[in-house]
Formats: structure tokens, sequence, C-alpha cells
């Protein structure tokens, strides 16, 4: 193997495998935010938070909100940093702390996102994260080049208006 990674990886789907017996990523679909010799930075989109409410979430991190944020979902992004809270989300890119993955779709973790999304004047598409996936130098490369996950473009549809539980097949289709 060599010291550059083989594939770029950001905006890209990784689907695991079917029967892939690590709970944290058994048939879950991760959107790529980045991937570079430092390593690589992806998002769960379809696993839901069981316990916590958008509502909660934004007591906790003391902003006021709208009442329509009491049924927002909050999605379990990963298992690194597990209390770090994270936006993927369409346009406008103008927020404090935004990495644009692709010309309709960014990744923002910073306070003015959110205090916008809690007064309905953020992005019109979101997703609120919890946690995140992430892979040292090369360590995603080696896992791809293992067959330890299968890849697809990432798709506005599947991310933002695809029901959680038809994420993976549909995902799945686009590869087979």
């Amino acid at each position: 193997m060599t010291d550059d990674i083989s594939h770029n990886m950001k905006g890209k789907f990784l689907l695991a495998i079917p029967g892939l017996p690590d709970p944290n990523f058994a048939q879950t679909v991760t959107c790529m935010c980045e991937h570079n010799e430092s390593g690589a930075l992806g998002f769960i989109i379809n696993k839901v938070h069981p316990l916590l409410t958008g509502r909660e979430l934004f007591e906790d991190l003391e902003i006021e909100c709208d009442k329509s944020i009491d049924t927002l979902e909050i999605y379990l992004g990963g298992p690194v940093q597990p209390s770090g809270v994270f936006v993927l989300h369409g346009p406008p890119f103008d927020w404090d702390e935004c990495l644009k993955i692709s010309d309709w779709l960014a990744l923002s973790n910073s306070r003015d996102i959110l205090e916008a999304i809690a007064q309905k004047k953020g992005p019109q598409s979101f997703m609120i994260m919890l946690g995140c996936a992430g892979w040292g130098p090369l360590q995603l490369d080696s896992e791809l080049n293992d067959s330890a996950w299968l890849t697809c473009t990432v798709t506005e549809e599947i991310i933002f208006s695809t029901g959680i539980d038809q994420k993976y097949e549909k995902a799945l289709m686009m590869i087979y």
C-alpha cells in the first residue's frame, strides 16, 4: 500500500457490507464529508437517536426554539465525539463553520446554524447529528481495500427525502 489515499470518498456513501457484525455500523449509510491523507470523516444518516428530541437538544444548548422543534429527529452520526453536534445541510452555505461537500451539500457545527434552525430560519434541508464516524490516516483506505464497505455517490434524495427505514436499501439499489 502506498502513502496516498487510493480513492477520495468525499461526497460518497459508505454502506456497511451486509452481515457486518459491528453494531455501530451494521446496515448503515454513512455520508463521507472529508477524506485526505490525515484521515476520513463521515456521518451515519440512517440511525435516529432513540431518546433525544430536538427540544431537549436545544434546551441543553441553551438555544431558544420554535415549538415545531419538539418533533425534530436527532441522528446518531457515529461513535466518535458522541457529544459533538453537527449539521449536514443544503444551502445556504454562509455559516461560521461550513465545510462544503458538494454544490448542494455542506457540513456545519457552529452555533449560528443551530440558532437559525431553532427559529426555523436555517437551511430548508438539514439533519442534526450527535457524534461522527472517523478514520485515522489510511485506515479507511485499508478497509476499502479489504472490501469492508460498499460505495456509491451521495444523493440529495437519500439524505433528505428518503425515510429512515429505506435509506440503506435505496442506497444498495444504486450499487446493484
